[in-house]
C-alpha cells in the first residue's frame, strides 16, 4: 500500500461585493455562500435582489471547480464546497475562508459582527452552521436556504450560541423531503436559542418570492427596512 502524504498550499479564493449605488450609513453586509454547481456571481444577483439593492452583498465562490459536463466542449465551469472525501479538510477550509471574508468586510466597511449577515444555499447551509457552532458570535445573524443541518448536530463538537437563525425549506424539495426537515427546527435548537423556521411552497430553488418571511425577521434581528 502506497503511503498517504498531506500537506497545506496556498488557494487564491474569490469574493465579490457589490455595494448600494446610493450610500447607505451602516449598512447591512451580507455574506452570501451559493450551493452546489453554481457561481458566486450567480448567488451575488440573487441575493442583491432579495434585498432590492439596499445592502452590501458579498458572494464567496467555493473553492472547487468542476464541468457541468463532461461531454459537452466549451462546458461551463461551476463550484462546490466539498465532497464526501476527505470532508473534514473542506470545512475547515470552508470555515478560514468566512473568517478571512469577515474579516475583510469589517474593515473595508467600519462594521462589527452585529452588522454581518451570513446567508448560504443548498450545499453551505449545514457548513454556516457548523461555522456558527465553532465560531460563535462572528455574525448578527444566519440565513439558512433550502439546505440541511450537520449529522453531527446534536454531539459536543460545537458551542452554544444566541445568533438568530431563520431557516427556510421548500415543501416539495428534491433533496430534503418534508420527514426530515419537519425535525430541523427542534434540532437546530440543540446548539442554537434562536431560531425561526418556514416550510415554504415550491422545489429545491433559491426562494427568490420569501420577502414576507424575510422581510419581518431583519427586521427583528438588524433593524433593517
Amino acid at each position: 500500500m502506497p503511503n498517504e502524504i498531506k500537506f497545506n498550499s496556498s488557494l487564491e479564493c474569490r469574493l465579490f461585493v457589490k455595494a448600494p449605488s446610493t450610500p447607505v450609513e451602516n449598512p447591512l453586509i451580507v455574506l452570501a455562500l451559493h450551493g452546489y454547481g453554481q457561481s458566486a456571481s450567480v448567488m451575488l444577483r440573487l441575493t442583491d435582489t432579495m434585498f432590492h439593492g439596499r445592502a452590501v452583498i458579498a458572494a464567496l465562490q467555493a473553492p472547487n471547480q468542476h464541468y457541468v459536463s463532461l461531454t459537452t466542449p466549451e462546458s461551463p465551469v461551476v463550484h462546490n464546497w466539498g465532497t464526501r472525501e476527505n470532508w473534514a479538510a473542506s470545512v475547515r477550509l470552508h470555515h478560514d475562508m468566512v473568517l478571512q471574508s469577515l474579516a475583510y468586510l469589517e474593515t473595508q466597511f467600519h462594521a462589527g459582527p452585529g452588522r454581518i449577515l451570513l446567508l448560504g444555499f443548498s450545499q453551505p447551509v449545514g457548513l454556516n452552521y457548523r461555522f456558527a457552532g465553532t465560531h460563535p458570535n462572528q455574525v448578527g445573524g444566519i440565513v439558512g436556504l433550502c439546505g440541511g443541518v450537520p449529522k453531527d448536530w446534536e454531539g459536543d463538537a460545537y458551542q452554544n450560541f444566541s445568533t438568530p437563525i431563520l431557516h427556510i425549506s421548500r415543501d416539495a424539495d428534491e433533496f430534503f423531503p418534508n420527514a426530515v426537515v419537519e425535525g430541523f427546527p427542534a434540532r437546530l435548537r440543540h446548539h442554537a436559542s434562536d431560531v425561526e423556521f418556514h416550510l415554504l411552497p415550491g422545489a429545491h430553488r433559491f426562494p427568490s418570492k420569501a420577502a414576507h418571511v424575510v422581510n419581518p425577521w431583519l427586521e427583528r434581528v438588524f433593524g433593517y427596512r
